[in-house]
């Protein structure tokens, strides 16, 4: 590269300089939704267990800076999505007064930004990334491809085959909970079903316009109930029951209903097979009878109802929340209790406010596609069509 810098004009080597600089920048900025769904395969996927942590900052600042960049040099609308914005604006200003108002701990800054900050700044960003039925496309692709590692992870985790299992840091019990169960590189089992339940409605909509069909449609309506078997959290199963009744009784694609069926014929026989193994089926008749989680979880939800009720306006802050409920549940001693109910957490640490402005936010999601005019709504047949929404609210 030096001699040919050598050979160009005085005059002419700025530009090439500044050409040479711009070309990976244009590059990334002619596909972003190709960098967009890159950042969110680092996040899944950077191993928490080596110091690679910043490999995710830095993807994320990447993503925003080309983005940007691309939305000044096409003069894009750094609109804001309507009445989504404000509660999610209002939500990320409350969490961030509770963790200015703690002492500096690295710990609260990461839980603010993987909660509230990456997710806001994400959601903003797809409105000017996915722009296009391409950008949409690649989207779904990525949706889907996601959703056949995790399933097939979960079912070599049931299957206890362990050698097929990538990355390895799953497998390490030291790291995360839930090592007993199929919990994926998200290392939690409800976060891994929860995942599993979204990415399977994609499926379900992508099955419904024939974008899976055939072998690889029948490989994900088999595999998808079992990797959700396989994460042995109730929770996780009575919202696929609840999603995929709900469909079955609402569509009137008759491609989906059949499609729910096969869903359910799935499950069903993946429960017949598991309980025809003996240590496999004895792990879910202990998982179903077992009542401790239960237990805990009612004390945990009668103490934040209570800890509402007494502060029902401010909220006790993320500071005084652990210490208070530790004071309140004494049948349970644990290092942290966590409510596994979002309504119930935000009542409590922020008050009826942040509990209003969690709700505005569902109801406004809910209500976006709605707004949005014919002509705006993708054409049907195609990701994110009209009949996607009956999906979507599922």
């Amino acid at each position: 590269m030096g001699h040919i810098a050598r050979g160009l004009p005085g005059g002419e080597l700025p530009q090439w300089t500044v050409s040479t600089v711009m070309r990976p920048l244009h590059a990334l900025m002619v596909a972003p939704s190709l960098l967009f769904v890159a950042t969110l395969a680092v996040m899944l996927f950077h191993p928490p267990d080596v110091q690679l942590y910043w490999l995710d900052r830095i993807a994320f600042l990447l993503l925003i800076f080309i983005v940007l960049l691309r939305a000044f040099s096409l003069q894009q609308s750094l609109r804001v999505a309507g009445s989504v914005t404000w509660p999610m604006l209002g939500l990320l200003a409350l969490a961030l007064s509770c963790v200015l108002a703690q002492p500096y701990e690295p710990q609260n800054w990461s839980l603010f930004a993987a909660k509230w900050l990456v997710p806001f700044v994400l959601f903003h960003l797809a409105g000017l990334v996915f722009d296009d039925a391409a950008s949409l496309k690649r989207f779904e692709t990525f949706a889907l491809v996601t959703l056949a590692y995790l399933s097939f992870t979960a079912i070599m985790s049931l299957a206890g085959i362990n050698a097929l299992i990538f990355p390895r840091y799953i497998l390490d019990e030291g790291l995360g909970i839930h090592a007993d169960r199929a919990r994926g590189p998200l290392l939690q089992a409800v976060a891994n079903g929860v995942t599993l339940n979204l990415l399977g409605l994609i499926a379900l909509d992508s099955f419904r316009r024939k974008r899976l069909r055939g072998l690889l449609g029948l490989v994900f309506l088999s595999a998808v109930p079992l990797g959700l078997l396989a994460t042995k959290t109730r929770a996780v199963w009575l919202s696929f029951a609840a999603s995929v009744l709900m469909l079955f009784l609402t569509s009137t694609s008759l491609r989906l209903r059949r499609a729910c069926l096969g869903l359910a014929l799935a499950a069903s026989i993946g429960l017949l097979v598991i309980f025809s193994f003996g240590n496999a089926g004895s792990s879910f008749d202990a998982r179903l009878e077992e009542r401790g989680p239960v237990e805990f979880r009612m004390a945990v939800y009668q103490a934040g109802w209570e800890m509402f009720l007494d502060k029902p306006f401010a909220g006790w802050g993320a500071e005084n929340m652990q210490p208070e409920l530790a004071k309140r549940i004494s049948d349970f001693h644990q290092e942290a209790f966590f409510f596994h109910n979002t309504y119930l957490e935000i009542a409590v640490e922020h008050g009826l406010l942040g509990l209003t402005l969690y709700l505005w936010m569902v109801v406004a999601l809910f209500r976006l596609s709605r707004k949005l005019p014919g002509s705006a709504l993708p054409p049907p047949g195609s990701f994110l069509d009209g009949s996607f929404r009956l999906v979507s609210t599922c």
